[in-house]
């Protein structure tokens, strides 16, 4: 297999440990818990998505495990701006703050609670069933330009994450782009739904879900794929990343680095597991693999 290079590396205007970056809504909730990512092997790690106001999230259940994913409806729960108390634990780890609202000017009153704490801000524009947040901000090309513009204003790097549930994903990469966004982020969860047979009713309590796992990693590399050929900003993959050779193939595909969130699950030291297998001395630099799978 192809291996890498290991040392410090740049993803999208962020300096991180590695190439493995802990996705959003795993282990993001309380500052010891994005700690110990890091401590496990994490380059960098994002918080939970931080709104306008507390939200205690969807009726449960909340996650359901199925045959090669997770499921799952949250609702997007945070503590709002109570969580600065969480960051201040940190002094210069590599936090990325993810962050939604419902317009432009809720994302710029969050980004501001975190401007001198955050290393960068993931803007979440894809969160697939909370709803007025998220995919229904992400669908819209110009909501979205809008929203990275004031973040932008921060002066702080700012990754937008894109939803795949969308027609032409490159068009909002696109209007993410022309905001100012320093990375892509690609993809979040794809809209979903699973029913009981035996109760007749959907397994979520929200009914729809979002999907994650190695179901969804062909999904996610299209996407990469496409938004190589479209973006000229970096892009972080995301999406059923579970092994070295997973991301050997979101960097061919075009992205610079990856987010791992669901298989964190079933092997709590994946960074670790995932690095020892990828980083060799005499690996190669990760610029000579990065889209090469484009002709």
């Amino acid at each position: 297999m192809i291996t890498l290079r290991p040392g410090p590396v740049n993803l999208g205007g962020v300096d991180t440990g590695n190439h493995l970056v802990l996705a959003a809504g795993v282990l993001g909730t309380c500052a010891s818990s994005l700690a110990r990512m890091i401590r496990r092997g994490a380059g960098a790690v994002v918080t939970k998505s931080i709104g306008p106001e507390p939200r205690s999230g969807h009726p449960g259940p909340c996650l359901v495990v199925l045959e090669d994913a997770l499921m799952n409806a949250m609702g997007l729960p945070n503590p709002s701006k109570e969580f600065t108390e969480e960051l201040s634990k940190f002094s210069d780890e590599p936090v990325i703050v993810s962050i939604f609202g419902g317009n432009p000017e809720q994302f710029n009153e969050v980004a501001g609670w975190f401007a001198d704490k955050a290393r960068a801000f993931e803007l979440n524009v894809s969160c697939p069933h909370a709803s007025g947040f998220g995919a229904q901000i992400g669908t819209n090309p110009d909501m979205v330009k809008a929203c990275t513009e004031v973040v932008k204003d921060w002066k702080k790097p700012v990754w937008v994450k894109l939803t795949p549930n969308v027609t032409d994903i490159t068009e909002i990469g696109k209007a993410a782009q022309e905001g100012g966004a320093d990375a892509i982020v690609a993809i979040n969860t794809v809209k979903a739904l699973r029913i009981s047979t035996e109760m007749r009713r959907p397994v979520l309590g929200n009914g729809f879900g979002g999907l994650s796992g190695k179901a969804i990693f062909p999904i996610a590399i299209r996407c990469v794929y496409e938004l190589y050929e479209a973006c000229d900003v970096p892009i972080i993959g995301c999406g059923g990343v579970s092994s070295a050779n997973d991301v050997i193939e979101m960097m061919m595909a075009g992205a610079t680095g990856v987010e791992i969130g669901s298989a964190v699950a079933g092997d709590p030291d994946i960074f670790r597991t995932i690095s020892d297998e990828l980083y060799s001395a005499e690996g190669l630099p990760s610029k000579e693999i990065v889209g090469c799978a484009h002709v």
